[in-house]
């Protein structure tokens, strides 16, 4: 009888030593992959990784893993849109604070970009763009360019063409040889396509850049050629990004 209590017991303490093992394994698989939206899994990749994924017409096209007040750039472009309450702050759907990039540019700011949309100083009409000089080492990048995406319920991944055009134009005027850019997509809650989204910014970036470079060899306009540009992306997201940058990169090539 004792043969079988202690059997049953060894038998117990096993199984309960199993379960936990595999519980573990669970969480740790769980660490390692986010839920993308898009019925798929999604690899996080960690902060400050970095890659080129290729060039065109000279110019490196990098992605990478990080905020935008943290990205080292002169310029860095971020989108936002007409404002509602607590758009990137309301988590779902905007992403949690601590990986909101959007969130953390507005806080190391002391709040302005919520304060000139909320105040409509600045509405965030499609299009519409404001430049911001912050106080030295308040962020990373030295100039913020702000561009508005409309009303989110309107949104469209097409329209993220015409708005890299713009954020390409705005970046020559100023006369930085590089720059990094943010949609912010997420940050605000929309659960938009990534690798279509990170290709049209490519296309709409490159439609503009050439047409720049057409206007200078008929000698009808001036600026510094770019050496890169740095496209942010989150840790769920950006193998994702990649795919579709790369993509547009070869459309570009062939």
């Amino acid at each position: 009888m004792a043969s079988l209590l202690n059997n049953y017991s060894f038998s117990a303490l096993y199984s309960l030593k199993l379960m936990r093992y595999i519980t573990m394994k669970k969480l740790i698989v769980s660490g390692l992959l986010l839920f993308t939206g898009f019925g798929t899994f999604a690899q996080v990749t960690a902060t400050g990784t970095s890659t080129i994924w290729g060039k065109i017409d000279g110019v490196a096209i990098e992605g990478m893993v990080q905020g935008p007040s943290t990205a080292i750039t002169p310029l860095q472009i971020a989108c936002v849109f007409e404002y509602t309450e607590g758009d990137i702050f309301n988590a779902p759907p905007a992403l949690p604070a601590a990986v909101n990039g959007m969130v953390h540019l507005d806080k190391d700011l002391n709040g302005i970009i919520t304060d000139i949309r909320k105040s409509g100083k600045f509405t965030g009409h499609t299009f519409e763009t404001l430049l911001i000089t912050p106080p030295a080492g308040a962020i990373s990048p030295k100039k913020v360019l702000l561009i508005g995406l409309g009303d989110r319920n309107k949104f469209t991944p097409e329209l993220m063409t015409d708005i890299a055009s713009v954020a390409m134009r705005e970046a020559l005027r100023l006369g930085v040889t590089g720059f990094a850019f943010a949609s912010d997509l997420k940050d605000a809650g929309i659960d938009s396509p990534t690798a279509l989204v990170a290709g049209n910014v490519v296309k709409g970036m490159f439609n503009a850049y050439r047409t720049e470079a057409y206007l200078r060899e008929k000698k009808m306009s001036s600026y510094k050629p770019l050496v890169k540009v740095t496209l942010l992306a989150g840790p769920s997201f950006y193998t994702t990004a990649g795919q579709g940058i790369k993509e547009a990169i070869t459309s570009f090539n062939n």
